[in-house]
């Protein structure tokens, strides 16, 4: 396989050790084959009307409820049969019922159970220890649990809908990993319980499906009929071999044989089974039954790679792809024998099993060798690991490639494997005609590139085994010690400069973490990582190899981005053709500019040095303007520079750890928050409104451990993740939007403002005593902060009126100054302010003001009163007005320095300046869903409010105004992220007009299909509406972004001119 596995899921022979083995998976496999004869294997696409499917737990997923309690009957001389009896003596009204709705904990359950069971009988029986011999006894099915991976592993969404309990700590009853669902509803939690039609409806609407769209397993009779009365598919589980026959029969695709990363084989690359068992049973490896498991690995863009177990062996089969193919390309016969060669010179590869050439077998020819379980480490910042175990893992990456270009090249039988000098000058020969031959438009840095190389050949040019793909991702290392235990991918190997691969292993240094392909860590502070820098990584390897300082670094740079261009455009244009191996080659493919363009970029700049920080030379040549992917000089916008990366414009478009984030907090607020919103809007009108709800706080402690915490901080302000979670503005830009379905929800995520504000000041601006002192507890959640800027008597909104004053006096600043609007300041946990003021008003227009850092326990702070909105305090954290008199703060409370503050204020609007605008796509999705559901109840004049013309004209107007919306507010995000915020100042500008607006009258329209009640605190959308209008102020006035935006746009004329 080649470098073009760049947006690879796992790598092909990998499997980090996980919870449910795979080889329990084919054990399961074995006893399900008898009962299909064959047929479960058939490799086939899946059904595409199933979206999703839903299960049960008891009797489903995990054994038997009633089994246990038949042993606990028995084992405790009680009456058979007597626990499910009085279940269903009581029905609704009874303590089990009850208990699955929520209403009482386990514990309670059990006194009430006892007496329900004690009348039954006539004697007295102790139930209190019926549930927990339940939940020690009760297991796990592992057949249906390698069902449910393989059904996500199709893309099937896959949710588990449960009857279900809770203790007294809140901890449900869940002995499977929540990773298996995609939607979990839990009866305990939400306050019904099957067969109650809302809860199969609560769920569709998680699964964003229909109910048509999707299968419901459960053992429960009345279950499944609520379930099929709704129009959803059923399958009633008796034994739980049979419902997966069925459930197979109806998606249409395996259900066994899991293996981590992979999927059911995909259409047009099939194996005939019959053919590859004889093939096996040649080699000595049989199987008494005749099962084969075949299963595509989902990476890769090059070599289809296949799972094969057989015969109680895991083994990987790695084929030419079907169809004409370019010259020389995809050769395994190559990559078979130089891991032989390497292999027995000592070069730690994977054990192979055999190379078969005969086309006739499976259609190409392919090579079998064993599969290698262990760790593999797909990002190259390693964030899972300690800085001694980077450093580790560094050295051991450094003595394997010294290793491979050790090995004796007569000895190993290679000496005829590639030719001897000029590697460079070959390789851009070849690499030039792949790239001609699968042109589909112009990339100027490659007809640049095919110029320049030629012309600057290194000077020197020793002739080795080459892997031609070194890098930390195609290593697997032991499960617990820093060995490399195989190096994979050899594909691209010839004999060639060494030098080579020592550059195509540093392209991390070069690229940043956000890039969607290779990942890199350009631009981070490396000190104290364990990762070396890339001039200590290049000695490293010279001082292995005993060979000298390395020369012309810059060409073997520019070399490496060359290739990896040329080999995406030929992924791209093989799925132009339908014959790439991953579904992801057309996206991938269309990075080759890109990666073209930081190769001309070392051309360019002829950077000759190997001491590089891991910052890539900027990039000078530019696209053409209407090439069909980047455009790295847009003429009618604001920056300069390259975008490296494709806008995620949906979910599906983010890492999977992103993904899995974004998942989570949408669950939290939809089973959390939103159910408790009502009470704590009640709270905020009640006299006790300015103290904080307990519940908020339960909330945030749950968030806390959920790992919900922090997510705001952006990578760029965090580079090495001390405070937050790494994820880009793109990123949190979705977890944002969930957020603002609620105006309670950020808090609870330790996300809202003016904390997140002042928590990045802190830390881009902050001392270390300060971090220590206002910092830490404020990344706790153990207090909270305002910021006091905006003041009565002028226009704040120009931050040089600002007229409060901050005063040097000895070793300390005397303050003075009226404030207000001061968000926050009401509240009893506010414990720190950043104030504004001047403290040198002869200085220039903009280093007159100074930020210092106040306790609000300081003496002459006077907080007057609360300020409302719309008639609304919100409270608790409310907007004071604030007098500052004669303020005294010690001099090491000033932030960065006397006259920084509007420097500060600039950084503290960065990533800061749209997670309001990410919050109001949120909302106004809220509102129109609110509406959505509103109009198809309510019935005037005769028909639904839903088929009156002006309420879908309305609908369509909210959904087209939230898209564009957010498409504006994710673009000006991704620029931040690619280009800095003085670049994207203008799409900032833009969204800050746009959301606000766009909000504001999505809610309007909600409102108005709602009627009276719109306006009513018995609906979220009369909050929802006023914080729309709030920040149309409060984040700026539209007049003042407006502003900007039309000076900003007037310079580019004058600068056309």
């Amino acid at each position: 396989m080649t470098m073009l596995q760049l947006s690879r899921i796992s790598q092909p022979l990998r499997c980090l050790t996980t919870k449910w083995h795979h080889r329990g998976s084919l054990t399961c496999a074995s006893s399900l084959h008898n009962k299909q004869q064959r047929r479960w294997f058939h490799n086939t696409q899946p059904h595409q009307k199933t979206k999703a499917v839903i299960f049960d737990m008891g009797g489903v997923l995990i054994s038997k409820p009633f089994k246990v309690f038949e042993a606990f009957e028995k084992d405790n001389g009680l009456p058979n049969g007597l626990i499910r009896q009085v279940i269903v003596e009581r029905g609704e009204d009874g303590s089990f019922a009850r208990m699955e709705r929520g209403e009482l904990t386990t514990e309670e359950f059990g006194q009430i159970f006892s007496t329900e069971c004690s009348e039954k009988l006539g004697k007295n029986v102790d139930m209190t220890e019926f549930l927990k011999v339940f939940e020690r006894d009760v297991y796990a099915l592992p057949e249906m649990l390698d069902a449910v991976r393989c059904i996500q592993a199709e893309g099937v969404s896959v949710a588990l809908l449960t009857n279900n309990w809770k203790h007294e700590s809140g901890r449900s009853l869940q002995p499977l990993d929540p990773s298996l669902f995609d939607v979990i509803v839990e009866s305990c939690l939400v306050g019904m319980r099957k067969p109650d039609a809302r809860i199969y409806q609560l769920c569709l609407e998680k699964l964003k499906v229909k109910p048509e769209e999707s299968v419901f397993l459960d053992d429960i009779g009345r279950n499944v009929k609520a379930a099929k009365s709704l129009g959803i598919q059923t399958i009633k589980v008796d034994e739980p071999i049979d419902a997966l026959t069925e459930l197979q029969t109806l998606l249409n695709f395996p259900l066994n044989g899991f293996v981590p990363g992979t999927s059911s084989v995909r259409k047009g690359l099939e194996i005939t089974k019959e053919p590859l068992i004889e093939y096996l049973d040649n080699l000595g490896i049989k199987s008494k039954d005749g099962n084969i498991n075949i299963r595509q690995f989902k990476h890769g863009q090059s070599n289809p790679t296949y799972f094969v177990g057989y015969g109680g062996r895991d083994m990987v089969l790695r084929k030419k792809p079907p169809g004409k193919l370019l010259p020389s390309a995809h050769a395994v016969e190559r990559e078979y024998r130089v891991m032989h060669a390497v292999g027995q010179a000592g070069v730690p590869v994977p054990n192979l099993i055999g190379l078969c050439e005969d086309s006739s077998i499976i259609g190409t020819p392919f090579y079998v060798m064993d599969y290698i379980e262990g760790r593999v480490f797909k990002d190259p910042s390693c964030p899972s690991l300690s800085p001694g175990e980077r450093t580790q893992v560094y050295d051991a990456m450094c003595n394997v490639l010294s290793q491979i270009h050790s090995v004796d090249v007569t000895a190993a039988g290679l000496k005829d494997f590639g030719k001897f000098g000029n590697y460079i000058e070959r390789q851009v020969k070849t690499w030039s005609k792949q790239y001609l031959a699968s042109q589909t438009h112009e990339i100027e840095e490659m007809t640049r590139l095919m110029q320049w190389l030629p012309e600057n050949t290194p000077t020197t040019d020793h002739t080795t085994v080459v892997h031609g793909d070194f890098r930390l991702d195609n290593l697997i290392f032991h499960p617990t010690k820093p060995e490399v235990l195989a190096v994979l991918d050899w594909e691209l190997s010839t004999l060639g400069d060494p030098i080579s691969d020592l550059a195509y292993s540093c392209l991390p240094y070069y690229l940043k973490p956000e890039f969607p392909l290779l990942k890199g860590f350009a631009g981070k502070d490396l000190s104290g990582s364990g990762i070396p820098a890339s001039s200590d990584y290049i000695e490293q390897y010279c001082k292995a190899r005993g060979i000298p300082h390395v020369q012309d670094m810059s060409v073997y740079m520019a070399f490496s981005f060359f290739r990896v261009a040329a080999i995406l455009q030929g992924v791209y244009k093989r799925s132009m053709q339908g014959q790439a191996s991953s579904d992801s080659a057309k996206s991938v493919g269309m990075l080759a500019e890109h990666m073209a363009s930081i190769g001309w970029s070392f051309a360019e700049k002829g950077n000759k040095s190997t001491g590089t920080t891991g910052s890539p030379p900027k990039p000078l040549g530019a696209s053409r303007s209407y090439s069909t992917f980047f455009q790295p000089r847009r003429s009618f916008s604001t920056h300069t520079e390259s975008n490296p990366g494709i806008l995620p414009v949906s979910i599906d478009g983010l890492p999977k750890n992103v993904q899995n984030l974004h998942k989570k907090v949408k669950e939290f607020i939809d089973l959390n928050i939103l159910p408790i919103e009502q009470e704590l809007i009640a709270h905020q009108m009640s006299d006790q409104r300015w103290t904080p709800h307990p519940l908020i706080e339960q909330l945030k402690d749950k968030a806390k451990n959920e790992d919900l915490w922090n997510l705001f901080l952006p990578i760029e302000t965090d580079p090495n993740v001390e405070y937050g979670v790494g994820l880009t503005n793109v990123q949190y830009a979705f977890l944002c939007e969930q957020m603002g379905k609620s105006v309670f929800a950020s808090e609870v995520f330790n996300c809202s403002a003016p904390d997140t504000g002042n928590m990045e000041v802190l830390v881009k601006y902050g001392t270390p005593e300060q971090k220590d002192k206002w910092l830490t507890p404020l990344l706790e959640g153990s207090i909270r902060s305002c910021f006091a800027m905006t003041e009565p008597k002028v226009a704040s909104s120009d931050a040089t009126n600002i007229e409060a004053e901050i005063k040097s006096d000895g070793s300390e600043y005397v303050l003075n100054g009226h404030k207000w609007w001061t968000s926050g300041a009401m509240d009893p946990r506010c414990k720190i302010c950043i104030f504004m003021g001047k403290t040198d008003k002869s200085a220039s227009k903009h280093q007159q003001q100074s930020m210092i850092l106040v306790p609000m326990d300081t003496p002459g702070v006077q907080v007057v009163r609360p300020l409302t909105v719309f008639g609304f305090e919100d409270a608790p954290s409310g907007h004071g007005e604030v007098i500052f008199e004669d303020v005294r703060v010690p001099t090491e409370n000033l932030l960065l320095g006397p006259g920084r503050g509007f420097e500060i204020a600039q950084g503290r609007l960065g990533p800061g300046r749209i997670h309001h605008c990410m919050r109001l796509i949120g909302s106004a999705e809220r509102a129109l869903a609110l509406m959505v559901d509103r109009v198809h109840n309510r019935v005037a004049f005769g028909k639904p409010l839903a088929t009156q013309g002006t309420i879908q004209a309305d609908i369509a107007e909210s959904r087209m105004e939230i898209e564009q919306a957010r498409l504006l507010t994710l673009k000006a995000a991704n620029m931040m992220d690619t280009v800095g915020n003085k670049a994207a100042s203008a799409e900032i500008a833009m969204i800050k007009v746009i959301a606000p607006n766009m909000a504001q009258r999505v809610i309007d329209r909600a409102m108005q299909a709602f009627g009276a009640a719109g306006l009513s605190s018995d609906f979220p959308l009369a909050q929802l509406y006023t914080w729309a209008r709030v920040l149309r102020l409060a984040d700026g006035p539209d007049e003042v972004h407006r502003r900007a935006i039309a000076k900003i746009e007037s310079m580019k004329h004058v600068d056309n001119r």
